[in-house]
């Protein structure tokens, strides 16, 4: 992979407070909206701060896929949960933290200090959370489906 690489995205507003964001490269479309909690906000809709969420989450679970190959970690299972706070800081909003709650489901317990080592490389080499000033709160659970 070249040392660059750009994404480009598309947004055309639509009406109120939603807009439709695309990109050349993908098939479909996703409709973006302020959300609830803010004025006129659009309940039902993604927004920008489901989306910025949802990126580091989704960023967690392809870098875990890519270092368990490398690592030759088998695994059952792996699902994630993310949460991000939004507040005020200095006047402005930001996420201020998104916290990410992986769980792994691995053979055997034998397998256990790889999966957490496997797991916390992840993390610590996932692009989107590198690129975001949000601090990451990182709470892997392990769980063992022996026989």
């Amino acid at each position: 992979m070249d040392n660059q690489q750009y994404y480009e995205v598309a947004l055309e507003w639509e009406e109120g407070r939603k807009g439709l964001i695309s990109s050349p490269v993908l098939n479909e479309s996703i409709e973006v909206a302020t959300p609830p909690e803010f004025p006129k906000g659009v309940a039902g809709i993604w927004s920008p701060e489901h989306l910025l969420v949802a990126a580091v989450d989704s960023c967690l679970m392809t870098t875990f896929l890519a270092v368990a190959e490398n690592s030759g970690l088998e695994f059952i299972r792996f699902e994630s949960r993310a949460l991000g706070k939004l507040e005020k800081v200095d006047g402005k909003y930001l996420i201020s933290e998104i916290q990410l709650s992986p769980r792994l489901q691995i053979k055997s317990e034998v397998f256990r200090d790889k999966a957490l080592k496997v797991l916390e490389k992840s993390e610590a080499a996932c692009l989107i959370s590198n690129s975001v000033k949000a601090r990451i709160v990182f709470k892997p659970e392990i769980l063992v489906k022996e026989g």
